[in-house]
């Protein structure tokens, strides 16, 4: 008996190790995920994401560790389809949404934006030859935009027009080389990349839109908008901001 006892209180010991171990990296889980701010993105929009290498760079990348070394946290990337950037944020899958976002009326249902930090222009790239000279010029064209994208959204109100949708903006650029598509809207960033390195397209000369770009942030994460609002507002003030822009964008005049 004496035995049984020993051994019954030699297991009940071991197993109160066992569940104090347990709780401990779960703890130490925790507080790595506390520590984890984690960026929802689309890695298809240079510069403002895009792969080198095997690595996501770009200004919103850099924007993203600047704030985070603001907070005091470690950078997190998730790169997924542009049009699961919003619900990986609004579900909590992700803390902050950068990637290259416009912020509209509709987005705003659905997430809240903190301060702007850059603003964009939405372009029109064509073949050199083409006919489209402005906007107005797109009505019944056959227009290329990205998935989920401003371009997206916008181009929906052109009169006439039959829009189709790519995953990726280069695979709408090609689309418009190969003749599939009579243009594509874009932002004028990613814009530039794709004709310098394609050849026979332009940019016309005026924009399609004007927007903001701003930071996705859970609509219940009141906290965390203040902390990175906070945070980009020390960046803008030291400068650190438009040395992250800089360092990806060159002057026209250049």
């Amino acid at each position: 008996m004496k035995m049984k006892k020993l051994v019954s209180v030699l297991l009940v010991a071991a197993c109160s190790v066992s569940l104090v171990a347990c709780g401990g990296k779960k703890e130490e889980k925790k507080a790595e995920e506390d520590k984890a701010l984690v960026m929802a993105t689309n890695a298809e929009f240079p510069p403002y994401e895009y792969y080198e290498g095997e690595e996501v760079v770009g200004i919103d990348v850099d924007i993203a560790k600047a704030v985070a070394e603001e907070l005091g946290m470690e950078l997190k990337i998730e790169d997924m389809a542009f049009d699961s950037v919003i619900p990986a944020v609004s579900s909590g899958k992700a803390d902050i949404a950068l990637a290259g976002l416009t912020v509209t009326d509709e987005r705003k249902a659905n997430l809240n934006f903190t301060d702007t930090y850059a603003k964009a222009t939405q372009v029109i790239i064509v073949k050199e030859d083409s006919a489209i000279a402005g906007p107005d010029d797109l009505e019944g064209k056959k227009i290329g935009v990205q998935l989920g994208t401003t371009g997206d959204l916008y181009a929906s109100d052109i009169k006439d027009a039959e829009v189709e949708q790519y995953n990726k903006g280069f695979e709408a650029v090609q689309a418009t080389m190969q003749g599939k598509i009579d243009a594509v809207i874009i932002d004028s960033e990613p814009a530039k990349e794709f004709v310098e390195e394609a050849e026979g397209l332009k940019i016309l000369d005026e924009a399609f839109t004007e927007e903001e770009y701003a930071i996705g942030i859970a609509k219940d994460n009141d906290e965390l908008l203040e902390k990175v609002n906070k945070a980009l507002k020390t960046l803008k003030e030291s400068g650190k901001l438009d040395e992250i822009v800089a360092e990806y964008i060159k002057a026209d005049a250049e």
